[in-house]
């Protein structure tokens, strides 16, 4: 029994068959998962899904890590909750991602995967029940789970309930796009909890409209906690010497020459295409900077086991070189893209950026515009969409531009490579200053507090 449980979908360790048939444990990274390690301690438990054979072989054989407990859900019907709901329906809802002519088609399909996504819900609702102690209390996390507090609520009324959600939330004309029932489901669901985190005011207000208004919420509170980083942690992990070996061979590539830098997952709502139409359109617009600057663009690949991602990751590839025909020489090429996922690359270009380009259509916070000015060595010029959950943090030292508009992005480029550096050091430093005010540790006891209190 517990005293503070987390849920979410993906936990905190992970088991991978070893060549002997053993299984080894490997612990998870990222901001999120050292944020909510806060409250390890012996009367806390994490609940989270087994993702692989690893883990699902562990569930089996009775492995778990001290505080941790996965549910072994059967494979179709993660599949049907995770791909076929969360991924492909709530995802596209709540970052507008829909191609409206021709989706979304909530037909017998999509019912069926719902009834998944429910008895997925369900599963985590019922390990909570049994795993808390009178009183505990349970943060919720994200868009995956979003039945559970509804669902926990019903089971265990005596339990202090908080679900927070890292993504947006669809403004209420495209949330009405979900069929009633659902629609509905979802919303008594989420109103289950005491306490909604959000972001960003803009994705809280967004819910309470879908909701009603604030009249609708009832005994559930709204909060907002915008996740920072960890300024320390995160240029600790930059200066490793696997890094300074990934930053001499970007040098080498880029030949002293100024740099513009994205790290991005290939997500949809990444906006990485317009990305590179407006640094094509720089370049065509603004000829002196040829040979004088390269884009280091490193998309790596997501979500593939989806058709559309990987038709998306492929335009992606096929753009970058199709700017590098244009206007690449035998001695400079105008963009070097990475599709692999390699962390020690991004902090490295991170260290190297003259500019960050961060242009998402819809995020709900996007941590890369907070790391990118906390590690960038000469110090870096922040051209931020207004799409991005960050953007109200960080506006008023970054260079904000609208997504959708190439080549109000591609004049943003052009003026942040011709930034003074003593103002761009400035507003780098801002911009740092913005980012690591709620570093993950203060950002989850802050909810654990706000829950509690």
């Amino acid at each position: 029994m517990a005293t503070v449980l987390v849920a979410s979908n993906r936990g905190p360790v992970s088991y991978a068959r070893g060549e002997d048939g053993g299984l080894t444990a490997r612990r998870g990274g990222g901001g999120l998962i050292s944020g909510l390690s806060a409250v390890a301690s012996p009367d806390s438990r994490w609940v989270c899904a087994a993702l692989g054979e690893g883990d699902r072989e562990a569930v089996r054989r009775g492995i778990a890590e001290p505080g941790v407990r996965m549910l072994d859900i059967d494979p179709e019907v993660y599949a049907d909750a995770y791909n076929g709901i969360a991924n492909s329906v709530l995802w596209f809802l709540h970052h507008h991602l829909y191609d409206v002519p021709r989706a979304p088609v909530f037909d017998a399909e999509f019912r069926r995967c719902w009834d998944a996504y429910r008895a997925y819900n369900r599963t985590f609702a019922e390990a909570l029940a049994q795993e808390a102690d009178p009183g505990a209390a349970v943060l919720v996390q994200d868009y995956h789970l979003a039945l559970v507090p509804g669902l926990l609520r019903a089971l265990r009324p005596d339990l202090r309930i908080a679900h927070f959600t890292h993504t947006p939330w669809a403004d209420p004309s495209y949330f009405r796009m979900l069929p009633g029932d659902p629609r509905e489901e979802l919303l008594r669901g989420m109103l289950g909890a005491d306490e909604l985190g959000f972001h960003t005011r803009a994705w809280a207000t967004a819910f309470e409209e879908c909701a009603g208004g604030p009249a609708a919420l009832g005994r559930t509170r709204i909060a907002l906690h915008p996740l920072g980083v960890d300024g320390e942690e995160l240029r600790s992990l930059a200066y490793r010497p696997e890094v300074d070996e990934k930053l001499a061979r970007l040098r080498e590539e880029t030949g002293g020459r100024r740099t513009i830098v994205r790290v991005d997952r290939t997500e949809l709502s990444k906006n990485i295409l317009r990305g590179l139409l407006a640094y094509r359109e720089l370049l065509t617009a603004h000829p002196e900077w040829r040979d004088r600057v390269v884009h280091l663009a490193s998309a790596y690949p997501s979500r593939q086991d989806l058709e559309s991602y990987r038709a998306y990751t492929a335009s992606v590839r096929e753009l970058a070189e199709a700017i590098n025909t244009e206007f690449g020489t035998p001695d400079w090429q105008p963009v070097l893209v990475s599709l692999e996922d390699d962390f020690p690359r991004s902090l490295a270009a991170y260290r190297l950026a003259d500019v960050a380009l961060v242009n998402p259509v819809r995020d709900g916070m996007n941590l890369v515009a907070k790391e990118i000015p906390v590690v960038s060595e000469e110090g870096c010029a922040l051209v931020l969409s207004t799409g991005a959950g960050a953007y109200e943090e960080l506006k008023a030292d970054a260079l904000t531009v609208n997504p959708y508009d190439v080549t109000e992005t591609a004049e943003a480029l052009h003026q942040a490579l011709t930034m003074p550096p003593s103002e761009r050091a400035d507003r780098t430093k801002h911009l740092a200053e913005a980012a690591t005010a709620l570093p993950p540790r203060e950002w989850f006891l802050g909810q654990l507090d706000s829950l509690r209190g």
